[in-house]
């Protein structure tokens, strides 16, 4: 039977919350030569969970909403909100596209097959992330926001080595997290039973 969408509603609200939270309280940031900053943190790894227990499509809306709002909240990253939508959105379609549409991970009792899935479709949306996040993030800020383009460059840069770091450790996190959870989640009714089929 599928969720209603009250449901899904607050099950998305829950984990832009939790993407938000992981993304502002649980952060180091590391000022940059010339001004600017990047950080490490593990909000990526919520917008995956999020992808992976929800669908690409609430799961990527869950991380894009979280995390922008972390930055619209955040004055080093509030100018970066809309680049980080775009792509935490993508992050989340791209888990939930392998883990759900190829993969299947919802319709399958093996544990060793699901496990492997979601390394690999977290591996899949964060490694779009370590790649299109730098790329992304130097056009933006010469582009859109005008920034010189040496300073672009060097933010791209310090910001490609943090984002690498970043998905490594939410890989590892992701993996660790949703083969614990997954089954109390599934028997509680959280995931919506037609998810992936």
């Amino acid at each position: 039977m599928k969720q209603s969408k009250v449901i899904q509603l607050a099950q998305t609200a829950l984990f832009a919350a939790l993407c938000y939270a992981a993304f502002t309280f649980i952060q180091i940031k590391i000022p940059i030569p010339g001004g600017g900053s990047t950080s490490l943190h593990v909000g990526n790894a919520f917008c995956v969970l999020a992808a992976l227990f929800l669908g690409g499509w609430r799961g990527g809306l869950a991380g894009a909403v979280g995390m922008a709002i972390g930055d619209l909240l955040d004055p080093v990253y509030v100018l970066s909100a809309p680049k980080t939508f775009v792509l935490k959105f993508c992050i989340g379609l791209i888990t939930g596209l392998v883990a759900h549409k190829y993969a299947k991970i919802n319709s399958s009792t093996d544990k060793a097959y699901v496990a492997k899935w979601v390394v690999i479709s977290a591996s899949c949306g964060l490694g779009f992330n370590v790649i299109f996040d730098p790329i992304a993030g130097y056009f933006y800020k010469q582009y859109v926001l005008g920034q010189p383009q040496q300073f672009a460059a060097v933010m791209a840069k310090w910001g490609a080595a943090a984002t690498f770091v970043n998905a490594v450790v939410s890989v590892i996190l992701v993996s660790l997290v949703y083969n614990v959870l997954a089954p109390v989640v599934k028997r509680a009714g959280f995931v919506d039973p037609s998810l992936g089929r």
